[in-house]
């Protein structure tokens, strides 16, 4: 892969600490050595004018990274878990030559830290070796974002990414090797994935890949910018169905699936059923079982 043209964007600081750690996947730090995403997923809440993320489609480098992201992990006191891929994929098309998020994972392995990663690129299988060493030290995991089963349907709400079926490929790799891993099921649209059919599918093949765990929210938000954003594939792909959204949701930033109700009795039985982990607490104890456990237990 040949690269030109990259575009960098000066940092002081790249490993923060989280606000509340013990309420989303037991993260005590957030690290984001890339700005903006290539994968194009119509519905991404990281589009919203809040973030002022504008060229949002294009990724772009933070000046010395691993630099900075060696400096901000040697300061910091406490020793916990570094996540990544909260407002850009770790693993975008520059990640295969650039290397910037394996060199992190390498840091954070260094300096005795966990890590968390959040994708929805099969790249990640590549890095298996390396997480595999921080594994040996400190809690590790893997979320996959899959929302729908479906290769087809993946290509259209989703054009950029590993589909569907690679990325459960990837997350059966790294499953094999003993890494915690599973899915992060959001969010279900409404009209379009948010059915039984999707969900029943999609959690036995996490199974079969080897998942822990899926965690989902039965729905997505809408805010500006974003709103525009997928309003607009709507038209595209979804011929009536913009009308059909403004019709019931309005303006409002939560839209839930009006099948809410029936699809979260579907997953919790069907997750109970499979044996897969889907509540924070118990995703958080099990992931960090044999290390130091968070106060919450």
């Amino acid at each position: 892969m040949e690269i030109k043209n990259i575009q960098t964007i000066p940092a002081k600081s790249i490993v923060y600490k989280t606000k509340s750690p013990d309420s989303w996947f037991g993260l005590d730090y957030n690290m984001n050595i890339y700005r903006g995403c290539s994968h194009g997923c119509i519905y991404c809440d990281s589009r919203s004018d809040c973030y002022r993320n504008t060229d949002f489609d294009t990724v772009k480098v933070k000046e010395n990274a691993l630099q900075i992201v060696r400096d901000d992990l040697r300061r910091k006191v406490k020793k916990g878990v570094v996540a990544t891929g909260a407002m850009s994929d770790p693993y975008n098309p520059l990640e295969e030559k650039l290397m910037l998020t394996r060199n992190s994972l390498e840091l954070i392995n260094a300096f005795g830290f966990g890590a968390s990663l959040c994708t929805k690129s099969a790249l990640v299988a590549r890095d298996v070796d390396v997480l595999r060493d921080i594994k040996s030290h400190s809690p590790t995991i893997v979320k996959f974002s899959i929302t729908m089963a479906d290769d087809e349907l993946c290509k259209k709400i989703e054009p950029n990414v590993s589909v569907t079926s690679e990325r459960f490929e990837a997350l059966n790799k790294l499953a094999e090797n003993g890494i915690f891993c599973g899915l992060l099921m959001i969010p279900i649209l409404p009209f379009i994935n948010d059915n039984e059919e999707n969900m029943i599918k999609t959690l036995r093949m996490a199974k079969e890949a080897g998942a822990k765990f899926v965690y989902t929210y039965m729905g997505m938000t809408l805010r500006q910018g974003n709103r525009e954003y997928y309003y607009h594939h709507l038209d595209k792909l979804f011929p009536d169905l913009k009308e059909k959204y403004i019709k019931k949701y309005g303006f409002r930033y939560n839209i839930p699936s009006p099948n809410y109700k029936k699809l979260w009795n579907v997953y919790i039985k069907e997750c109970e059923r499979l044996g897969l982990l889907y509540d924070m607490k118990a995703i958080i104890y099990n992931y960090k079982t044999g290390y130091e456990q968070p106060r919450l237990f």
